[in-house]
């Protein structure tokens, strides 16, 4: 479905029963909501309504002329919501998906039942501009993320996750390789330049922070650092993953993710 805005559409998924607590996601940069395919089934089971939103310039959502900040993408998570008059929501975001959920958080807190952000950061991690700067390269000089889309696959998964299911690994990697520049660009400028530390501790709502235990990108210990950070924030770890556990181990992802809903 599609929320048409002044200068573009942002693109959702919403299904469940209309009384049913919704649970909102946010995807990583690179990807869009199928990201969370393995999570919906056990969320519509557990008596959850699916909220999935793709970031602009990201899977069905229109770009705009960069750079994004942080506040501006979560306000397109506010508009969406205003839009369908939805007035709190459980949040779930992965990466700069958990970015948002932080921001979101920070600016919207009255709008949250919970949040569980994965994979993610509080802050622009000291030394990586050089890092972004040289993908950023790639793409303009591209006009295209397919120079990124096997690198950055690698990332997120591991051989294993490979091996067992081939089908789904190419999916996430022709996902990034279709990206579209200019939502990748507006982006990364986004995750260059955020600060959610000094912000943290007035959260007064449950967190839950989950990491996969091989995730070079946003490391363990950051991750860690959030759910101390957060009067209510728990962490919690998943072996034998890199930065997308909720598809390399769904099965433990979602029992964590639905043990966590639940209890709420």
């Amino acid at each position: 479905m599609l929320l048409p805005l002044k200068d573009r559409n942002i693109a959702y998924d919403l299904i469940g029963p209309e009384t049913a607590p919704v649970v909102c996601m946010t995807h990583s940069l690179a990807s869009d909501g199928g990201m969370w395919a393995e999570q919906v089934p056990a969320l519509l089971g557990g008596g959850f309504r699916v909220l999935r939103i793709d970031m602009r310039g990201h899977g069905g959502s229109g770009p705009v002329d960069g750079p994004y900040t942080m506040s501006q993408l979560a306000g397109d998570v506010v508009a969406v919501l205003d839009a369908l008059a939805i007035a709190k929501v459980h949040f779930i975001g992965l990466s700069i998906g958990g970015m948002i959920g932080q921001a979101f958080a920070l600016e919207h807190g009255d709008r949250l039942l919970s949040a569980m952000w994965c994979d993610t950061m509080p802050r622009t991690p000291p030394g990586s501009t050089q890092a972004w700067e040289d993908r950023e390269k790639i793409v303009r000089d591209a006009n295209s993320l397919e120079p990124l889309a096997d690198p950055t696959v690698e990332r997120w998964l591991t051989d294993g996750h490979k091996a067992r299911n081939p089908n789904r690994y190419q999916q996430i990697r022709d996902t990034i390789a279709g990206t579209s520049p200019a939502g990748y660009l507006g982006c990364t400028a986004a995750i260059k330049d955020y600060d959610f530390i000094p912000g943290l501790p007035s959260v007064k709502l449950p967190v839950l922070v989950v990491c996969g235990a091989d995730d070079a990108g946003t490391p363990p210990e950051g991750n860690r650092r959030i759910a101390e950070l957060v009067a209510d924030g728990r962490y919690e770890q998943i072996a034998d993953a890199r930065h997308f556990p909720n598809v390399e181990h769904p099965e433990t992802f979602n029992r964590i993710m639905m043990g966590w809903l639940k209890a709420r």
